[in-house]
């Protein structure tokens, strides 16, 4: 669909990524004869070196425009992607969807099976509360900049993201090519027709949404990292409260308590973070093997969180094939962990409408159900109330 080359085309012209390291992923990609220098190329070269375990330079993974500062949390496509999906994109401020404006590639994207509606669906789920959708690929052969096909995709994407949730009147549909840049940072000469924003306008004209500064701190661990003559980094972002260098914090389920030396946020000492900011923070005496993705960190005197042995939760079953029964164990992604989980018990069916209970003790639940569901984890695990901690109350199963 063109999600790298078009994240990768951001970095490349607004974001962290200095001259010198350009430089060298162009030669590499003329080296191996990928003669024009696909933007995507970037974004491999970073993951590539994530996944290898290099300390990732958190800065290579941002922009800027004229007004914020944006972190690109993951770039997912594929189905094994889904599940940082799910746990990144519950991270995320603004989502943007990306579909291919290609004759057949679009229609594949769509359909019962692609991704594109599971994505919509799922950051909605997730509670990402905008989105913007960029139509890619307009400078492909089979749609040569046409205002046609343009306003044919953006009534099909208006209809299923308004069954997801979102408002199709207040979000732009940008026409856009990742590769040759039209309408990414200026107007596009080949789509005059169109008369929106580019994609650089639309993230300013964003607002950013209200931290929850108030509440206990939470902050779910996504990785942690040995840095030589610093110690065990975890990083992750603040969801809610605020983390201080000094602080006596918990890590759950482990009931690990420790202090927090400092806090740094692209390669800056912080005197506090507030939610929203992704952040590594150095602990004291504990070990990079004590800690582990999806722990979750608050302070040790103030409402620490702590493991649950079973928790109530309401699911919807989406794209499931036959019927679910007490004793179903799937894989649940709840921030940032991943824990194989059993439904103990089906405790009602609701209307997905009102809420109101349908029916007691259903014997099973199948696709378009809306349940309240005994949740057993096969070991402790951080949730929260979905009321008082929202990024900790809300998960999905596959």
């Amino acid at each position: 669909v063109g999600k790298s080359t078009t994240t990768g085309h951001l970095i490349y012209k607004c974001g962290g990524i200095d001259k010198r390291t350009i430089e060298k992923f162009e030669k590499e990609s003329n080296d191996i004869g990928k003669g024009s220098f696909k933007y995507a190329w970037v974004l491999d070269k970073l993951k590539a070196e994530r996944e290898r375990g290099i300390t990732i330079d958190i800065a290579l993974w941002q922009f800027e425009t004229k007004k914020y500062h944006f972190t690109i949390i993951d770039a997912p496509g594929h189905r094994d992607f889904i599940k940082n999906m799910i746990t990144g994109t519950s991270q995320a401020d603004v989502a943007l969807l990306v579909v291919a404006a290609g004759i057949g590639e679009f229609e594949a994207g769509i359909s019962k099976d692609g991704q594109t509606r599971e994505h919509a669906l799922l950051a909605s789920t997730l509670g990402v509360k905008t989105m913007l959708v960029l139509i890619n690929k307009m400078d492909s052969e089979s749609v040569k900049y046409g205002e046609g096909r343009y306003e044919e995709i953006k009534r099909e994407v208006s209809n299923f993201i308004k069954r997801c949730g979102y408002n199709p009147a207040t979000t732009p549909f940008i026409p856009i090519s990742g590769f040759q840049g039209d309408n990414m940072l200026e107007k596009s000469t080949n789509m005059t027709w169109y008369k929106g924003p580019t994609l650089i306008e639309a993230l300013d004209a964003l607002t950013p949404p209200k931290r929850p500064l108030d509440k206990p701190l939470r902050l779910p661990i996504q990785d942690v990292y040995k840095i030589g003559g610093i110690g065990t980094v975890p990083v992750g972002r603040v969801e809610t409260g605020i983390l201080k260098p000094g602080c006596i914090i918990r890590f759950a389920p482990a009931n690990l308590e420790t202090e927090c030396k400092s806090v740094e946020m692209h390669h800056e000492q912080l005197e506090q973070a507030v939610p929203g900011d992704n952040v590594g923070f150095n602990v004291r005496n504990v070990s990079v093997k004590d800690i582990k993705r999806g722990y979750v960190v608050g302070e040790a005197k103030n409402d620490p969180p702590k493991g649950c042995v079973s928790f109530d939760a309401q699911v919807i079953v989406m794209n499931h094939p036959g019927q679910i029964h007490a004793g179903y164990t799937p894989v649940l992604d709840c921030h940032t962990a991943h824990i194989a989980c059993r439904f103990d018990a089906l405790l009602n069916k609701m209307d997905k409408r009102t809420g109101k209970v349908k029916e007691e003790n259903p014997k099973c639940i199948k696709n378009g159900d809306s349940a309240i569901v005994r949740v057993l984890p096969s070991k402790p695990m951080c949730v929260e109330n979905f009321q008082e901690y929202p990024p900790l109350g809300r998960f999905a199963i596959r």
